[in-house]
């Protein structure tokens, strides 16, 4: 008994390493370029997304996971629950190591695809390549090129109108205010459409999509006419910067709602295995889908936020600021179209990492304004690691069964 709860607490260990690990990664995909623009600063992201990721992860989060996350290795490896202990802990270790490493070189990469290509390892070691799907493997090579580029053409199209219709004209302010509820609409609606589909919460609402669809239409239409109204009382008249501080206001708005559904989605990736170790331990078995209780969620929430807290700063300054210069209504076209992608991609089927939409975005605005205004040795740099990091996190997980196996 002392020794299955040896191995708990082992399992808690990890668990919060790996969470520390996407908050110190993830953070930037909400708030880097909110901190770019100078909407915030890197402080008050900091606090902001450490709240919100808690509040995602514990309230919003699923109650129930997947044993094997995205469906990527058959579920008949884990017909033995020593064999699917070896794997959780195999699987959150190499996933969080790579990470680690690549928070380290400040540079962002998809949870989610390390504790893919980490169960690809595990697999491989405990059933051989036939327990692997490849075709779902496909699908997550192929995310490396839609994200992207799907949100760099939105930021790229949503930053040309705000600079057609408001920033090139004269009084560029006063168009500003008149075009808010438009811009804040239409970030509603994405943002209450994402909750609905892409948050478990959402999901336990089980609305069809036409009743999604009506429902965020009324919210944003209200939403956009009420954000009008608050913008009108108090941003101050200033013909310089007016613009900018109206998208700012905005800007903030959005960044909080992607860092809210962030705890929500990816607390999965180090609770999912962590509920599967707390599972085997406690009951001697093992299922296709485990309960997660709340505790769990809010461990994960609270490895996230320290994660934030501690390093999330290194992310955030890469995408926020190395990649082109940042403007509120640049930043807004980022979150917007990073929000719009994982929103459209996931309702036609397409795997897609909200890391690689919001490099795309930011790509996106870059390139509004030429070639020479986006840094393309850094993006290289990204994208090298993003094709690393399904054989790196995979290559690191076998290792780690082999060590496992004698340990455990």
């Amino acid at each position: 008994m002392t020794a299955n709860y040896s191995v708990l607490i082992i399992g808690y260990i990890f668990g919060f390493y790996m969470a520390w690990n996407i908050g110190a990664n993830d953070v930037a995909n909400s708030m880097a370029s909110a901190v770019g623009a100078k909407a915030i600063t890197i402080r008050q992201a900091v606090f902001i997304a450490g709240i919100l990721n808690v509040v995602g992860a514990t309230f919003i989060g699923s109650h129930v996971t997947n044993t094997i996350r995205k469906g990527i290795v058959s579920t008949q490896v884990l017909s033995d629950p020593h064999l699917a202990l070896l794997g959780a802990f195999s699987a959150l270790l190499a996933a969080a190591l790579w990470i680690s490493f690549a928070t380290w070189k400040s540079l962002p990469v998809s949870t989610t695809h390390s504790i893919v290509g980490a169960m690809i390892g595990f697999g491989i070691m405990a059933g051989g390549f036939s327990v692997i799907n490849w075709g779902k493997l496909g699908a997550v090579v192929l995310s490396w090129v839609i994200s992207p580029v799907f949100s760099l053409v939105i930021a790229f199209l949503i930053f040309k109108l705000i600079v057609r219709v408001i920033l090139s004209k004269k009084d560029a302010f006063a168009r500003g205010l008149a075009l808010s509820p438009f811009f804040i609409g239409i970030a509603l609606f994405v943002v209450i459409l994402s909750f609905v589909f892409k948050t478990p919460l959402g999901k336990t609402l089980a609305l069809s999509m036409f009743e999604a669809l009506l429902t965020a239409l009324i919210l944003a239409v209200m939403g956009g006419l009420a954000g009008a109204a608050i913008l009108k009382r108090f941003v101050g008249r200033d013909a310089e910067n007016g613009v900018e501080e109206i998208f700012r206001r905005i800007q903030i708005g959005t960044s909080c709602y992607v860092a809210l559904a962030q705890g929500a989605n990816d607390v999965a990736n180090a609770v999912g295995p962590l509920a599967v170790i707390y599972f085997i331990v406690t009951t001697g078995s093992v299922g296709a889908t485990v309960p997660v209780p709340l505790f769990l969620l809010l461990f994960g929430g609270l490895g996230i936020a320290f994660g934030i807290a501690m390093a999330g700063y290194r992310v955030m300054d890469t995408i926020g600021h190395k990649i082109t210069t940042l403007t509120n209504t640049r930043g807004f076209s980022v979150d917007f179209s990073a929000a719009t992608t994982v929103l459209l991609a996931s309702k036609l089927g397409l795997p897609v990492s909200t890391t690689h939409a919001a490099v795309g975005g930011v790509m996106g605005v870059g390139l509004a304004h030429g070639f020479e205004a986006v840094n393309f040795k850094i993006i290289l740099q990204i994208m090298l690691y993003w094709v690393l990091t399904v054989p790196a996190a995979a290559l690191t997980s076998m290792v780690l069964f082999l060590i496992l196996q004698y340990v455990l």
